[in-house]
């Protein structure tokens, strides 16, 4: 049946929860366009023969294959869009730096366009703000206390604070931090706030 392929891509999306980025479907998009480009040559058959004999009863079966070929560019399009929308989210959510298992679920040229997006947030960032620019990835939520006790969930090495004072993050290890310092890190998953 025509553009099922195309609507199970948009279903692939619509299971996966909001945050979660499933791994790009290179086969059912391939699929895809391979249909479009069978009802678009069948289509310009169809129209040269109703051109040229005056076919008029061929017109209803051109409709329809055209409406097929639209739904399916409408499908396409939403299915990257909303690829790049949760890619957008995850820039925000996890930093610049990717985890391995969502880099692995992105194509060549979605990790592409995450790095041109980091690049321009990036250069934002510091246009704005003075010298140092500004970090607007930081307190996402408004902070409760400028100071947050952390915990080290994984071996990261030496951490420079403001004053220059030089913390070592071992595993298990706690610290009382700057909230803005370790938000970054919190997301990365090497420290996990403590809620005493």
């Amino acid at each position: 049946m025509f553009c099922e392929k195309a609507v199970e891509l948009i279903r692939e999306l619509h299971r996966m929860g909001d945050g979660q980025l499933p791994a790009f479907n290179e086969d059912s998009i391939r699929q895809v366009l391979e249909e479009m480009k069978a009802l678009y040559e069948q289509n310009q058959s169809d129209v040269n023969e109703a051109k040229t004999e005056g076919k008029s009863e061929l017109i209803p079966t051109i409709k329809f294959r055209h409406s097929c070929l639209l739904r399916n560019q409408r499908c396409i399009s939403a299915y990257l869009y909303d690829r790049l929308l949760r890619i957008r989210a995850l820039r925000w959510e996890y930093g610049s730096v990717l985890p391995t298992t969502i880099r692995f679920h992105m194509c060549a040229e979605e990790m592409e366009w995450f790095n041109q997006y980091k690049k321009s947030l990036a250069t934002y960032m510091r246009s704005i703000g003075g010298e140092e620019g500004l970090d607007i990835t930081q307190d996402m939520k408004p902070p409760k206390s400028l100071y947050i006790e952390v915990r080290c969930l994984k071996d990261h090495g030496e951490f420079e604070i403001d004053d220059g004072t030089v913390i070592l993050l071992k595993k298990n290890s706690q610290h009382f931090l700057p909230r803005w310092k370790c938000e970054q890190l919190i997301r990365q998953g090497v420290l996990e706030h403590v809620i005493s």
